[in-house]
């Protein structure tokens, strides 16, 4: 796959990955009714969303470790919760998951010959 389109779409996971976390914890289902504190995980994502809309190969190799913890969170959530949550937790694995096979394929597809 070409590295431009490689680079959207782990840009689309990213961008995703934040609304996701913004909307699940203020609307769709959030810990507490009204919202959530818990909304302040999506700040670390925005670290490296311009970066990754930039093309950025650097932003590309650290970022994944970083997301890496999202996947971590989905999954201890997806096992432990019920109903919304757990089809919340359900995606934020899949879009982790795709954000990080994308930067890695990223990274490959522009290493130096």
């Amino acid at each position: 796959m070409a590295p431009v389109r490689l680079a959207r779409l782990a840009a689309a996971g990213l961008t995703a990955l934040i609304a996701l976390c913004i909307a699940w914890e203020l609307w769709l289902a959030p810990l507490r009714p009204g919202g959530s504190w818990l909304v302040v995980k999506a700040l670390p994502l925005l670290a490296p969303l311009f970066g990754v809309l930039r093309g950025r190969r650097y932003t590309f190799q650290w970022s994944p470790m970083l997301v890496l913890a999202y996947l971590a969170e989905g999954t201890v959530r997806a096992a432990t919760e019920t109903g919304a949550s757990r089809w919340m937790a359900a995606l934020e694995i899949f879009l982790a998951l795709g954000f990080v096979v994308a930067s890695m394929l990223y990274v490959r597809a522009t290493r130096a010959a």
